[in-house]
């Protein structure tokens, strides 16, 4: 309970010290009276860290912070008695370049598993290719720059077809591409067995019901289980 309440505590205080101008929702305002010191407390946490930057996926839209990938992979974690903590840097509506201007106070903190989950918002709103393979260029370099022993995890994202078919392919191209360059462990798809189908999804089509996070923690979890253990 005890870290459940530290990852609801660094969610709210990433969201209300965020520069990004999306609206809140009812599971961002639950925890609105965090205190400093509820946030030192968790700055002095001895376990390993482990930090999910992301968008709207990564934040849980629509659903309780519980109900989130990052919160149940916590809940994996402490029931094979691994010392982690699972922060989740989730932001909805954010976009490569937000998330790269946001970096440097997140990584204020030692972390030592990062996930990137970034680059869907950019892919549906038709950003160029090459600036949202730059901004995550910039973000795996500035995390290793922070601290190079941080294992960084990157999440492979696909798009629907409505850029034109160059635009999606080149897109989904993206993120092997990185983990390659880089060296670092890839999700192949985040929503793998989830995207598309209808009763794994809220009613905008997009964004995974409780059920369907079920499906993304298992996705994130083949990527991090062998970093973990």
């Amino acid at each position: 309970m005890q870290t459940l309440l530290k990852f609801r505590y660094f969610f709210i205080f990433c969201f209300l010290f965020s520069c990004a101008d999306t609206p809140k929702k009812n599971n961002e305002l639950e925890t609105s009276d965090t205190s400093n010191t509820e946030v030192e407390k968790l700055t002095e946490n001895k376990n390993k860290v482990i930090l999910f930057f992301g968008d709207s996926l990564t934040a849980g839209y629509g659903l309780e912070l519980e109900e989130a990938f990052p919160a149940l992979i916590q809940n994996r974690l402490d029931s094979l008695n691994l010392n982690y903590t699972t922060l989740n840097s989730g932001l909805s509506g954010e976009t490569t370049a937000g998330g790269l201007n946001r970096l440097n106070w997140v990584l204020n903190q030692k972390v030592d598993i990062f996930i990137l989950e970034l680059g869907a918002n950019d892919g549906l709103r038709g950003i160029p290719l090459d600036q949202t393979r730059s901004n995550l260029q910039s973000i795996i370099d500035l995390v290793k720059k922070k601290n190079s022993n941080t294992k960084i995890i990157l999440a492979g994202m696909q798009i629907p077809p409505n850029m034109g078919p160059e635009y999606t392919k080149e897109f989904r191209k993206i993120f092997p591409d990185l983990a390659a360059k880089n060296k670092i462990p890839l999700i192949p798809f985040l929503l793998e067995n989830v995207a598309g189908i209808p009763n794994l999804n809220l009613e905008d089509g997009i964004h995974p019901t409780a059920e369907g996070h079920q499906i993304v923690m298992e996705n994130v979890w083949k990527a991090l289980e062998g970093i973990v253990k």
